[in-house]
């Protein structure tokens, strides 16, 4: 039974451990940039993981594209890559979640300073593109991930379903629909049908 107990607890530490390992930065630059189109990613920001955890630049840019790698702390892969009209909004968020800020505290606060003007808001629609997968389908050695669900999110503040005539809910698989109408979040949500 002891045998049992302590095999137990060295597979679930490995799989935790091994969920947590902060992978090169190449393969942590070429999965950030998987969402974006081949000829875009060789110029794109992008932001990933040092040994410590941290956020950190890995790559300067030369487009218009920031990406952010996957957080080697969750489980899964996500990844995404957006405007650079949205790095203010965006960078702001991840101030306030380094503050402890729960999510509807960033909602709040950022609409505020949004409010106020002292938070800059893209002036035109701003796409994001996020790409997210099962850690069984993600090769860690190359950052390949197959099967991998890719959905869209175009940001335009203060929209409205009036404004925009998009409904504020999907009524068909994969239908663009406008989330959180009338805020500074406001944004186009368009989500394809998983594989």
């Amino acid at each position: 039974m002891k045998y049992l107990i302590l095999s137990s607890l060295f597979f679930i530490t490995g799989a935790l451990t091994a969920q947590q390992e902060i992978l090169p930065q190449e393969v942590q630059i070429y999965t950030a940039t998987l969402p974006l189109a081949e000829d875009v990613r060789q110029g794109a920001m992008v932001y990933g993981y040092d040994t410590s955890n941290n956020l950190v630049v890995l790559r300067e840019g030369k487009n218009n594209q920031i990406c952010i790698a996957d957080d080697p702390r969750k489980e899964g892969i996500s990844v995404a890559c957006y405007s650079k009209k949205l790095e203010p909004f965006m960078s702001r968020g991840r101030e306030l979640l380094a503050e402890g800020k729960t999510e509807m505290e960033k909602r709040e606060i950022r609409q505020k300073e949004s409010e106020a003007g002292t938070l800059q808001l893209p002036d035109a629609p701003s796409m994001m593109y996020v790409l997210s997968g099962m850690e069984d389908n993600y090769n860690r050695n190359s950052g390949e991930l197959t099967d991998g669900n890719l959905r869209y999110v175009i940001y335009i503040p203060y929209a409205t379903t009036e404004s925009t005539g998009l409904p504020d809910r999907p009524h068909a698989p994969g239908m663009p629909w406008l989330m959180d109408p009338g805020t500074h979040r406001a944004h186009i949500m368009v989500t394809p049908p998983s594989q």
